[in-house]
């Protein structure tokens, strides 16, 4: 049976135009990959965004759909094109290319985890790499594709939550005083993938939930808010990066004691994202 890279949660009944997706808390690792990487199998868990896709379990019970991916960003990172492929890492590669998320090896088939821990011991094929993006970037992103397809015929626009952690560390690099430290950061590319109505409104929704908020630093969105958010066709997408010390022990990588009492502190805020997209919104907005 082919694995399937994604789990797919649709609501009883779709009442929202919002579309959750959290393309980073994968963590079904392969076996083989296991075998061949240098890392114990808590490092390379280390670029997770771990426990992301339970903190937002609860999209469908309040009318969208949840995608999760099941594939581990280290052995494909979703958030990233497929032709960000890194000369370093697979064969066969032209070393023209100068992306420095490429160059970092934090390609769309990643050479280092956080820290710059090198996942492999040495190159793998372009073959191989073919055949993971083939077999789980492909469908992730026909699939998303098509959730958001569906909500632009359905409710006539679609709005996409692209959802993950940020590492706290990443946080305090921003400012040493706790008061002005965001504990959620959204990307909407400066304003290039959402419309002003719309990220106001999400972001108030984190606001009212107690969260200071900021936006677009230290991360405006990456690949998949670049590429899926087209406000001039009514296809919005918004970024969402939460402190990971909220929710998680990020040294043992498992939840911490204020785990649940944060999920249910969410199911308000992804309550008030979902009604965005039942409201009309202002046409000069779209």
């Amino acid at each position: 049976m082919r694995h399937i890279p994604y789990r797919l949660v649709r609501p009883a009944n779709c009442t929202t135009s919002v579309v959750f997706s959290s393309p980073h808390s994968g963590r079904d690792y392969p076996w083989a990959f296991l075998r061949n990487s240098v890392l114990d199998e808590r490092a390379v868990r280390s670029s997770e965004d771990a426990f992301v896709d339970l903190l937002f379990s609860d999209a469908p019970a309040l009318g969208a759909p949840l995608l999760a991916a099941t594939t581990p960003r280290a052995y494909v990172d979703l958030n990233r094109s497929a032709d960000e492929l890194d000369p370093a890492l697979i064969e066969g590669i032209n070393k023209n290319n100068h992306n420095p998320r490429i160059s970092s090896g934090l390609g769309v088939i990643p050479r280092v985890v956080a820290n710059g821990q090198a996942i492999h011991r040495g190159k793998i094929s372009l073959a191989e790499a073919q055949a993971r993006l083939s077999s789980h970037w492909v469908p992730y992103h026909t699939q998303l594709q098509g959730l958001l397809d569906d909500s632009r015929a359905r409710f006539g626009r679609a709005i996409l939550i692209d959802c993950h952690s940020m590492p706290h560390e990443a946080i305090m690099a921003i400012s040493r005083s706790a008061q002005f430290r965001p504990e959620v950061v959204l990307g909407d590319r400066f304003g290039a993938t959402a419309s002003a109505d719309v990220i106001a409104r999400v972001e108030s929704a984190f606001v009212r939930a107690g969260l200071r908020v900021g936006r677009n630093a230290p991360f405006a969105g990456a690949y998949i808010t670049q590429h899926y958010g087209r406000p001039s066709k009514r296809q919005h997408a918004i970024q969402i990066e939460i402190d990971r010390a909220l929710y998680m022990d990020e040294q043992l990588i498992r939840p911490n004691a204020n785990f649940q009492a944060f999920r249910r502190l969410l199911a308000g805020v992804i309550a008030e994202i979902a009604e965005i997209g039942r409201d009309e919104l202002p046409i000069a907005a779209e």
